[in-house]
């Protein structure tokens, strides 16, 4: 094996011990039995998945009520996508189509997202798609901030879990949620901001380049950018 695989491979196992190790902290497991060297593969192995701990996140974040858009929601809009995904696209909110499947990103909006990532030679599956928000919003209001602060820990924690190269931020307010800024989003669009040593870029939420199409020169040179971080070493 070469040396950067090998690297590359002791990077994402300890990747994924340390998301088990905050799983087990949360679940109030405060002992961790570490494996004598002859026993790291077989430990390796019974480690659980990045998608595991995702998935019990999400049964965590179904049962959420800690604020009253649980009244109102047909769906809980957890996230989709990869995992491993070296890119994190975060949204504000589910919309009307989202909360009606469950899935992120899948109005007319979403269809635009879609077009954009395969612009950048990805797909869908090859990325993560989410939203600060897990609850839409009635008739697709802005979030408010104690709804932001109620749900803003379930995107952390998606964030830690996936470790990311790349987080995007598309739109004001998802890119105020992460940032901690009331800065417009005019003012950021396209800069390398350092997030907890990920690379955060904001640029225009899709929904704004449907009622602005000549905004998307700017949105693909985010995106161009974003496709070289990704590309390096």
């Amino acid at each position: 094996m070469r040396e950067v695989d090998i690297k590359t491979e002791l990077l994402n196992v300890i990747k994924d011990i340390k998301a088990y190790i905050k799983a087990e902290e949360e679940y109030g497991i405060g002992e961790i039995l570490m494996p004598g060297a002859g026993a790291f593969e077989t430990e390796k192995a019974s480690l659980p998945s990045k998608s595991k701990i995702l998935l019990s996140l999400k049964n965590e974040v179904l049962n959420c009520k800690a604020c009253p858009l649980h009244k109102t929601r047909r769906n809980v809009v957890f996230g989709d996508g990869d995992p491993h995904a070296k890119l994190v696209f975060v949204g504000e909110a589910p919309g009307y189509d989202e909360d009606l499947q469950g899935l992120p990103f899948v109005g007319q909006a979403g269809k635009l997202l879609t077009k954009m990532i395969e612009a950048m030679g990805l797909s869908r599956d090859s990325v993560y798609i989410c939203n600060v928000l897990k609850c839409r919003p009635p008739e697709n209001r802005q979030p408010q901030p104690e709804e932001v602060v109620a749900c803003k820990g379930y995107l952390l924690r998606q964030i830690e879990i996936i470790s990311p190269k790349v987080i995007c931020c598309l739109g004001r307010h998802a890119s105020c949620a992460l940032l901690e800024t009331e800065d417009p989003i005019s003012k950021i669009r396209g800069k390398e901001i350092d997030f907890k040593g990920i690379v955060l870029i904001p640029t225009f939420h899709p929904a704004y380049l449907l009622r602005n199409p000549s905004s998307k020169r700017e949105v693909w040179e985010d995106l161009k950018r974003i496709k070289k971080l990704l590309s390096e070493e």
